[in-house]
C-alpha cells in the first residue's frame, strides 16, 4: 500500500493512482473535520466503510454510515465531519483530469489552513 499522510483530522492513504483517477483510503478521526472545499479539475466518489458522520455538499446536509455512497461533482463545495467515537473511514475515488493536492480550494478550515 501507499504511504500514510497525516493531517489534522486524521490521515490518507493512496491505494491507486493514474493519469486520470485517484483511490485514496481517508480515516476521520472522532471530532475530525475536513474543511470546506472545492475541487476544480476533479469529481469525488465516496463509500464509507465504517463510522458514522455528516457531510455537506452544495446546500445539502447528508448523514453518513457504512454502505453508503456519496458523488461530489466538480466545483461543488463540501466538508466531511465525524460525529462519532470511532473513526470515520471512507474510500475516494477521485476522476479528472488532475488529482493533485494542490486542486483544494478552501473556504473555511477549522485548523486554520484556509
Amino acid at each position: 500500500m501507499g504511504k500514510i499522510s497525516k493531517r489534522p483530522w486524521g490521515s490518507f492513504e493512496v491505494l491507486s493512482e493514474g493519469p486520470n483517477h485517484k483511490v485514496k483510503k481517508i480515516v476521520i478521526e472522532p471530532g475530525g473535520c475536513l474543511s470546506l472545499q472545492l475541487h476544480h479539475l476533479r469529481s469525488e466518489h465516496w463509500f464509507v466503510v465504517t463510522g458514522f458522520g455528516d457531510a455537506i455538499v452544495g446546500d445539502e446536509k447528508k448523514s453518513l454510515s457504512a454502505g453508503c455512497s456519496l458523488d461530489i461533482p466538480e466545483k461543488a463545495k463540501h466538508r466531511v465531519q465525524n460525529y462519532s467515537e470511532e473513526n470515520l473511514i471512507i474510500i475516494e475515488v477521485q476522476t479528472g483530469v488532475y488529482c493533485g493536492e494542490e486542486d483544494i480550494e478552501r473556504f473555511e478550515d477549522k485548523y486554520g489552513r484556509v
